[in-house]
C-alpha cells in the first residue's frame, strides 16, 4: 500500500511539473498553430509607422501599460476601464491593434492572444524605428476582467518619480535597475504631453536651462495643455542611444528621466549606454523579455478574445 502511494504521489508530482513545463511561454507556440501570424503582426506595424513614426512609441507604450499592471494581459485593450485611469488617458495605438487583430483573426480564428499581438507588435515597433530585433516568447492568454484603478496607480511609476521609487516600482516587478535603466532607454522615441514635464521644466535644476526654457516657451506654467515634446529631442523618432547622451547633457524631458543620471547609483549604468550603443540594445533585449514574462495567463488560465476590446461573452 506504501509502494503503491509513493507510487502515485511520484506520478502526481511528475505531472505536476510537466504542466509547469508546458506552460512556459516560446518563441515558436505559433508555428503550428497560426505560422502566419507573426508575418501579419509585422507586415500592419510597418505600415502603421511609416504612416506615422510616433505609432511605435505609441504600440511600445502600450505593452509596457498592459506589463506594468495585472501582468501581459492585455486588459488595458478592454474599452473604458483601465484605459479611462489618469496614467492611461494618453495612450493611443488601439485602433492599430483591433486592425491587427482582425487580421489575425481572418487566418488563425481564436488562435493569437491579444496580448501576444501587444508583445510582437511593441517588438516590431522597434524594429521599424531602426532598434533591436529579438525573438518573443508567446503564449500568453487574455485576461476576462482589467485591473482595478488602485493597481492602476499602483504599479504605474509616474514622471515625477525619485530614482529610489523608480528602482522599488521596477523591482516589485522584479526588474534590476539595469532592466530600469534600459527600459527607460524607450524614451528615445515617442513624445510627451506638458503636463507631465512642466514641473521638471519649472521648478529642478537639474536640467540644462537654454533646454528649459525652449520648453517652456510652449508649455505654461498652469492651465492645461495639449502641447507635446519629443522625449528624445536630438533623434525623436530613431531608436537608438541618443536619450543616454541627452542625460548626460541634462537634457532629459522628464524628471523621472533625469534622475536616472543626477548623482546616484544609476549613473554609470547610463554613462555605459551613451557611451556604448550595443551594450544598451543587449540591455534593452533583454529588459524586453523579462518585462514581457510578468504575470502571463497560461495554458487554460484566461482566455483568447475575439475582439481585443471585449471580453468573450
Amino acid at each position: 500500500m506504501a509502494s503503491s502511494t509513493s507510487y502515485c504521489l511520484s506520478l502526481l508530482v511528475l505531472v505536476a511539473l510537466a504542466s509547469v513545463a508546458s506552460a512556459q511561454l516560446s518563441t515558436t507556440f505559433y508555428d503550428t498553430s497560426c505560422p502566419r501570424a507573426l508575418a501579419t503582426i509585422k507586415s500592419a506595424v510597418n505600415a502603421a509607422v511609416a504612416k506615422e513614426a510616433r505609432m511605435g512609441a505609441s504600440l511600445l507604450r502600450l505593452h509596457f501599460h498592459d506589463c506594468f499592471v495585472q501582468g501581459c494581459d492585455a486588459s488595458i485593450l478592454l474599452a473604458g476601464n483601465e484605459q479611462n485611469d489618469p496614467p492611461n488617458l494618453t495612450l493611443r495605438g488601439y485602433d492599430v491593434i483591433a486592425s491587427i487583430k482582425a487580421q489575425v483573426e481572418a487566418i488563425c480564428k481564436q488562435t493569437v492572444s491579444c496580448a501576444d499581438i501587444l508583445a510582437v507588435a511593441a517588438r516590431d515597433s522597434v524594429v521599424a524605428l531602426g532598434g533591436p530585433s529579438w525573438s518573443v516568447p508567446l503564449g500568453r492568454r487574455d485576461s476576462p476582467k482589467a485591473a482595478s484603478t488602485t493597481m492602476v496607480l499602483q504599479f504605474l511609476i509616474p514622471p515625477t518619480a525619485s530614482l529610489a521609487q523608480l528602482i522599488k516600482g521596477y523591482g516589485d516587478l522584479g526588474l534590476n535597475p539595469t532592466d530600469l535603466v534600459a527600459l527607460s532607454g524607450a524614451h528615445t522615441i515617442g513624445q510627451a504631453h506638458c503636463p507631465s514635464y512642466r514641473d521638471h521644466i519649472y521648478n529642478d535644476t537639474n536640467i540644462n536651462q537654454a533646454f528649459a526654457s525652449s520648453l517652456r516657451a510652449s508649455c505654461p506654467r498652469t492651465g492645461s495643455s495639449s502641447v507635446m515634446a519629443p522625449l528624445d529631442t536630438a533623434t525623436p523618432t530613431a531608436f537608438d542611444n541618443a536619450y543616454f547622451k541627452n542625460l548626460l547633457s541634462q537634457k532629459g524631458l522628464l524628471h523621472s528621466d533625469q534622475e536616472l543620471f543626477n548623482s546616484g547609483s544609476t549613473d554609470n549604468i547610463v554613462r555605459n549606454f551613451a557611451s556604448n550603443p550595443s551594450a544598451f540594445t543587449s540591455a534593452f533585449v533583454t529588459a524586453m523579455v523579462k518585462m514581457g514574462n510578468i504575470s502571463p495567463l497560461m495554458g487554460t488560465q484566461g482566455q483568447i478574445r475575439t475582439t481585443c476590446s471585449a471580453a468573450n461573452s
